[in-house]
């Protein structure tokens, strides 16, 4: 990606839920992790409320390229770091006081249509956060068609996820997919035209693929399960999500963390591993408030769930017991 495709200046994301989350850590010190990087608002934000140093961690690199303009206005109170948030306690370097993840895409990634993210813009069919790897051009074109459908259908509640699927695999039949409008097209001609006020058809199918190609499920699972494991006792774990399934994981690892799992017998004595690591600080999600949507219509889906580290030992979790979907790939074409 070349400099005329960065957007001027100083990066214009607004970090999602940014106050309230500040509310809840309250007040801040010490040393803190921002493990969805990005345009670097959510470090920004942490370094003013009074945190120490940060370490920013990005698989993007664009996002650590277009920070190299102004990191160094927080000299070594600021560290950046390539990589990914489910090994968050190997980037670390020691135990913290705070993490904060920010779910999905962001905006910078959705606003350059060279990055394949967004269906209202034509470009490469690409979506890989890190840009190695798998592509989504690589994953329509050569993924089984049961496969690609149950990646719609789990990964995006897409119910007309075979449908899709079977459009998919006829077109490319006829001429390799390579851009996100054809598959827009694609998508949009198996759906109803929506209604004023609704959503893109391709909306859903887009969130899938791009889930799917960067293995986000698992990055979260993981990534939940290296904070438990680096945070110290009464050190914040602060999760902002932007759909429903993320915020279902996110929602069972603090109910199983802060041991609200109830007994399936009550007879039965209080199991050991009931002990809580995490208390909540935020008993329910925490959404954006209408001054906050009409500033950025992005939040309006966002979700905020904090909980704080207790002293009992982190222990590891099934990602399927999160209710993580499970997908065994089928293979290619």
């Amino acid at each position: 990606m070349s400099d005329r495709d960065l957007p001027p200046g100083r990066p214009s994301h607004i970090p999602v839920l940014l106050e309230p989350l500040l509310a809840a850590v309250a007040p801040v010190t010490g040393r803190w992790l921002d493990g969805t990087f990005g345009a670097g608002g959510y470090a920004r934000g942490l370094l003013a409320a009074g945190a120490d140093h940060v370490i920013g961690v990005d698989r993007d690199p664009l996002a650590l390229q277009m920070a190299a303009s102004w990191a160094s206005e927080y000299g070594d109170r600021l560290t950046l770091v390539a990589g990914n948030f489910s090994e968050l306690d190997k980037h670390a370097d020691g135990p913290l006081d705070g993490v904060v993840l920010d779910l999905g895409v962001s905006s910078m990634q959705l606003d350059l249509a060279g990055r394949g993210f967004s269906f209202a813009k034509d470009g490469p069919l690409d979506m890989r956060m890190s840009q190695q790897g798998e592509s989504a051009a690589d994953l329509v074109n050569e993924a089984e068609e049961a496969h690609i459908a149950d990646i719609l259908y789990l990964y995006g509640e897409e119910h007309a996820s075979r449908r899709i699927a079977r459009a998919i695999v006829g077109a490319r039949a006829t001429a390799r997919i390579e851009t996100t409008l054809q598959l827009a097209e694609i998508v949009s001609r198996c759906l109803p035209r929506p209604k004023p006020g609704q959503s893109h058809p391709a909306t859903r199918s887009f969130q899938a693929i791009r889930i799917a190609v960067n293995t986000e499920f698992t990055e979260l699972a993981e990534g939940l399960a290296a904070a438990e494991r680096v945070l110290k006792p009464g050190g914040y774990l602060a999760v902002v999500t932007f759909h429903s399934l993320e915020d279902r994981i996110v929602k069972r690892f603090f109910q199983l963390a802060s041991g609200g799992e109830a007994n399936a017998n009550r007879y039965a004595p209080a199991r050991t591993e009931d002990a809580a690591r995490f208390d909540l600080v935020t008993r329910r999600a925490v959404a954006p408030d209408e001054a906050e949507i009409t500033r950025n219509p992005r939040a309006r889906s966002a979700k905020l769930r904090v909980g704080r580290r207790t002293g009992v030992p982190a222990r590891g979790l099934d990602p399927a017991a999160l209710g993580v979907p499970q997908i065994i790939r089928k293979g290619r074409r």
